[in-house]
């Protein structure tokens, strides 16, 4: 008997408490938010950012984030949801499954935006912190997948593979119901973690920010779901060269990952001192070389005339 992946019981995907019905799918999402807020908020914290900065700012970005994952899924999934014996109301059942990494990265970076700009820190410094908090929420949120029977890929006989029930409603008609399938969900999740390590060992050896780690994080994950979707048994609606939408969606965020660590390195090779604002911090942000105005000063200080204004030691 070869070895298999099985596939959790469906009675596992929700559970009753009271007059609550909690789902395994929602748990595990939230699990990884929480996870990602802490470790966020340890290294920004530790980087000079306020103990609070990243919950008000996740205040602002989960909801955000959860919001244009679902309309991301369910564009690239339409057919699922509108058209011929399809029940729109299905839009809302998010506990169903259907969050799109892809759209949870712009919907978040616009509530990360707003929450940065109300907390008085840098949007590229949050982004830095955040880079392995996120591969670490996207890790234990793949969990999740596994117990709804899920973002599994094209049959095959490796050792690892995955048993799917004939019952699901993406199960091959025309294969045999001992058929095993590429464990998707697994393949991401071990990934992400090797990415947090990955981007943890690079900030150790080069000094990854204004935006740099981030743009590791765009590359890193990018890259793996490039192929991931092109194994993938369900995919996304069927784009120009006859690419999943997820592809040319994973592909862009490469090339933005490339782009941010070229031109962000290339905009800022001094240091970066503070994680926050202009005049936002803690009253040491005049120290930071991308603030400090070139202006005349007074001869009093011992500053030659029209020589740019010196940072004040913290």
């Amino acid at each position: 008997m070869r070895f298999a992946i099985p596939s959790p019981d469906l009675a596992w995907a929700s559970m009753s408490v009271g007059p609550l019905t909690l789902h395994t799918y929602a748990l595990c999402i939230l699990a990884g938010i929480a996870a990602a807020v802490w470790l966020t908020s340890r290294r920004l914290t530790a980087r000079g950012g306020h103990p609070d900065a990243v919950l008000d700012i996740a205040m602002w970005a989960v909801p955000f984030g959860i919001i244009g994952a679902r309309i991301y899924h369910v564009l690239t999934h339409y057919g699922d949801y509108f058209g011929a014996g399809q029940d729109p109301v299905r839009v809302l059942y998010v506990w169903e499954g259907g969050i799109a990494i892809l759209g949870s990265l712009l919907g978040g970076a616009l509530g990360a935006y707003i929450g940065c700009r109300r907390a008085g820190i840098r949007l590229w410094s949050f982004a830095d912190a955040l880079a392995p908090g996120m591969l670490i929420a996207q890790a234990v949120g793949r969990l999740g997948n596994w117990f709804n029977h899920e973002l599994y890929g094209r049959p095959t006989t490796l050792p690892w593979g995955l048993q799917i029930p004939t019952d699901n409603r993406a199960f091959p008609a025309d294969l045999p119901a001992d058929t095993l399938f590429h464990p998707l969900f697994l393949y991401e999740l071990l990934w992400n973690l090797l990415g947090v390590a990955v981007i943890l060992l690079l900030e150790r050896r080069v000094a990854l920010r204004w935006g740099t780690a981030f743009g590791v994080y765009l590359l890193w994950y990018g890259s793996a779901r490039v192929w991931l979707e092109l194994l993938r048994i369900d995919p996304t609606s069927v784009t120009p060269l006859g690419l999943p939408a997820n592809v040319w969606g994973a592909l862009l965020a490469v090339a933005l990952g490339v782009a941010i660590i070229v031109v962000r390195r290339r905009q800022h090779p001094e240091a970066e001192i503070s994680v926050h604002l202009p005049g936002r911090g803690p009253g040491t942000d005049a120290a930071d070389p991308a603030d400090v105005a070139d202006v005349p000063t007074g001869s009093g200080d011992g500053d030659r005339p029209g020589s740019p204004a010196r940072p004040t030691d913290p």
